[in-house]
C-alpha cells in the first residue's frame, strides 16, 4: 500500500473523489501541513492505494482535473493547492506527471510539491461526508458534477457500485 496527500478545493470535495476510485483502500480526510515556508494546514486528504490497481500519474491527474490547478485566489491558505509527498522519490515523480499535463491547461499549473509533515483528521461527523449525505445541496451542487465530469475520461477507475446512479 502506497499513500500521497492531496490539497485543492474544499476536503470533502477532494475526499469523496478518491474514495470513489478503484484501489483507493483508504482516504483520510482532514488538514495537511508540510515542512518548509508552507508548514501551516490546510484542507486535504491522505490517499492509501494500491499502486497495481491505480497508479500515481492517474491520481495526479484526477486531482488536476477536479480541483481549480491553474487558480490563484485569495483563499489558497485554506485550499492550497499541494501535492503532499512522502520520499524525494514520489516528488520527483509528481512533478514529472506534472510538467507532463502542463500542456492540457491554458494557463499554467499553480500546484506546489510538498514534503508531507503532519495531519489532522476531521471529526467523525464530517468525514465520508459525500456518502454519508449525497443528496445534500452543497454534496449536489459541488461533488456530484465533479464526479460526473471523471465518468468519460477515467471510467476505468471509478467504483461505479460505489457511487450509484449520479
Amino acid at each position: 500500500m502506497d499513500k500521497v496527500s492531496f490539497g485543492g478545493g474544499c476536503h470533502w470535495c477532494t475526499e469523496a473523489i478518491f474514495q470513489s476510485l478503484i484501489g483507493v483502500e483508504q482516504v483520510d480526510q482532514g488538514w495537511v501541513s508540510s515542512f518548509g515556508e508552507n508548514n501551516t494546514f490546510s484542507e486535504g486528504v491522505i490517499v492509501h492505494f494500491n499502486p497495481q490497481q491505480i497508479d500515481l500519474k492517474t491520481l495526479v491527474a484526477i486531482h488536476l482535473y477536479t480541483h481549480s490547478c491553474t487558480s490563484v485566489h485569495t483563499l489558497r491558505e485554506k485550499y492550497r493547492s499541494a501535492i503532499y509527498t512522502y520520499s524525494e522519490k514520489q516528488a520527483d515523480d509528481v512533478r514529472h506527471f506534472i510538467m507532463l499535463m502542463q500542456s492540457e491547461f491554458d494557463q499554467p499549473i499553480i500546484t506546489k510539491v510538498m514534503p508531507f509533515n503532519s495531519f489532522k483528521m476531521n471529526k467523525d461527523v464530517y468525514l465520508d461526508y459525500y456518502y454519508k449525505n449525497p443528496d445534500n445541496p452543497f454534496c449536489q451542487n459541488h461533488i456530484t458534477p465533479k464526479l460526473k465530469s471523471l465518468m468519460n475520461k477515467y471510467s476505468k477507475v471509478l467504483n461505479t457500485k460505489k457511487m450509484g446512479a449520479l
